[in-house]
């Protein structure tokens, strides 16, 4: 088999259909892959493999997804967190089917219509860094092992989205014009507490209580609130209420005005490091996937993982992910498990 032979996590998508083209370009030996979760979507990405005259194969990844994923994520929810599933299957479940492929059929590389890219670090080792930044999707990727990233290919890195679009039409690829999925996929239509509750027993409704205690009202059931939340609360105030803490344990969803959802401090557990870094060095810090970064000072203590913050970041939210950078790489990752709320020790 070539050197440069490459298995393509092929969704069916615009994404990775573009990605395929590119690889082509590229001098790759391209072989799509679907990875099937029990939802259908196969004939778009057959589609595209056909239309680019390159071998497919499909992978049942159901039951892996159930175990590290879906479970893990219905057991967050019900337990006041709030958490990130593409995150937790991308390194346990998405990658791993890819790499299997690759091993069967002798590609030493794997890719996906991930934004980010893949580049030599200080020590020449390969580092993960941040895609185009209008869609970077590095901060899912956070949890790979290090150790994979010099197998890794990442054609659009280099690219806007809308430039993928365009080139999807260049290309003349038969999803040029699907629209793009924002959604978990596990949960295509994006109401996670129906599907939460379709599994099974979900925690009962329960009071809205202010932080001196006070009950303004009644919540749903914790598994539809998280950490920072305004909309859909229902209560009437003279100002805007923001979810400030969940307690699963008293099933009560505590209410503020928001002034004390500021933190100072994130700490956490799972560091994986990606590239070298000093215990205390300044570095950028997102605790959510979006395009707001903090500036921070990054600690391993022996009680685990821990960022002191120079400036302070609205609502850290355990079973989200603290990314690490600096500048464009990524340096590691921890899961968030609390925080230090300004004005609190």
């Amino acid at each position: 088999m070539g050197t440069k032979a490459v298995v393509l996590g092929l969704s069916g998508g615009v994404d990775s259909a573009v990605a395929a083209r590119l690889l082509l370009e590229a001098g790759y030996t391209v072989y799509g892959h679907w990875l099937d979760i029990g939802l259908g979507g196969r004939e778009d990405a057959q589609s595209v493999a056909e239309a680019l005259g390159i071998p497919f194969s499909t992978g049942d990844i159901r039951g892996a997804l159930e175990r590290e994923v879906m479970a893990p994520f219905r057991a967050d929810y019900l337990a006041g967190r709030t958490p990130l599933p593409c995150a937790r299957c991308n390194p346990t479940v998405k990658f791993p089917a890819l790499f299997r492929r690759a091993e069967e059929v002798g590609a030493p590389f794997v890719a996906t219509g991930h934004y980010a890219r893949i580049r030599p670090g200080a020590d020449g080792a390969p580092t993960l860094c941040r895609g185009e930044h209008a869609n970077d999707q590095v901060y899912l990727l956070a949890r790979l092992p290090q150790a994979w990233l010099g197998q890794l290919v990442f054609p659009l890195g280099d690219y806007a989205k809308a430039q993928v679009r365009q080139l999807a039409r260049d290309f003349g690829l038969p999803v040029a014009e699907k629209p793009d999925s924002m959604e978990i996929c596990f949960i295509p239509h994006g109401d996670y507490a129906a599907w939460l509750e379709a599994r099974g027993p979900v925690p009962p409704p329960g009071p809205f209580v202010d932080r001196a205690g006070k009950v303004l009202g009644t919540h749903k059931g914790i598994h539809h609130y998280t950490i920072g939340q305004r909309r859909g609360l229902g209560i009437p105030a003279e100002h805007r209420l923001f979810v400030s803490e969940i307690r699963p344990g008293e099933n009560t969803v505590v209410l503020s005005d928001g002034t004390d959802l500021m933190a100072r401090a994130v700490w956490g557990e799972g560091w994986n490091p990606l590239a070298p870094l000093e215990g205390g060095e300044g570095v950028t810090l997102r605790l959510r996937h979006s395009k707001t970064a903090t500036p921070a000072r990054f600690l391993l203590t022996p009680d685990g993982p821990r960022a002191e913050l120079l400036a302070p970041a609205r609502a850290p939210t355990p079973g989200q992910l603290a990314v690490l950078y600096r500048g464009d790489t990524v340096l590691g990752s921890f899961w968030i498990t609390g925080a230090t709320r300004l004005g609190n020790t």
